[in-house]
């Protein structure tokens, strides 16, 4: 019984210090100080830790950590890719946000020039309408003194205005009338001008 315990316990000795060789071979263990008697004992030279740069031990530990620190930095530009791709795009959607903003205020004033065109030609042509609606009440000789001391393209725009007027309400338009009693030359003149410039 007892030379079974005794080659039990040779065999757990045997076992440790070949897994300390072992372990401390691979590198897994730091193990060089401590096996260091025995190889001196056995007659061989003790086996020296292999260093890194700096005088770095080399163990598992710190290649896991250079292996981390690699992927850290490597992640890390990649980061410092994707910010820059983000700050360009961000450049690029401030750009879009300006240009989208010029182009809006160009179109308001755009549309604030029309609706003051379309304004202008409205008040134009409530006035025209008023001076035709004048004329027309007016005895012919009076209108025409008046028609004389306006310009050529108001007597065409009156002259029209006075048509329409005449067509809507079903009546006799004054037109005829007051271009027979106006200069011969100027008549033919705006009658010229009516024409080849029809509504």
């Amino acid at each position: 019984m007892i030379g079974k315990i005794l080659a039990l316990l040779l065999l757990i000795l045997v076992l440790v210090v070949g897994g300390i060789f072992w372990f401390d071979y691979l590198n897994v263990i730091d193990a060089k100080t401590l096996l260091a008697p025995v190889y001196r004992l056995a007659g061989l030279q003790p086996r020296a830790q292999s260093l890194l740069a700096g005088d770095e031990p080399l163990s598992l530990d710190a290649e896991r950590y250079r292996t981390l620190l690699s992927a850290l930095d490597l992640r890390r530009a990649e980061l410092d890719t994707r910010e820059q791709d983000i700050d360009l795009r961000m450049i690029q959607v401030e750009q879009m946000v300006q240009e989208i903003e010029a182009r809006q205020r160009m179109l308001d004033d755009r549309e604030n020039s029309l609706r003051a065109l379309a304004a202008d030609a409205e008040n134009r042509d409530k006035n025209v309408e008023q001076n035709a609606r004048y004329l027309s009440g007016m005895p012919p000789a009076n209108a025409v003194g008046i028609i004389a001391g306006l310009p050529d393209q108001l007597v065409i725009d009156v002259f029209r205005m006075t048509e329409r007027i005449a067509r809507e309400e079903g009546a006799l338009s004054l037109v005829s009338v007051w271009l027979s009693l106006m200069d011969p030359a100027r008549a033919a003149d705006i009658q010229r001008r009516m024409a080849a410039s029809p509504l």
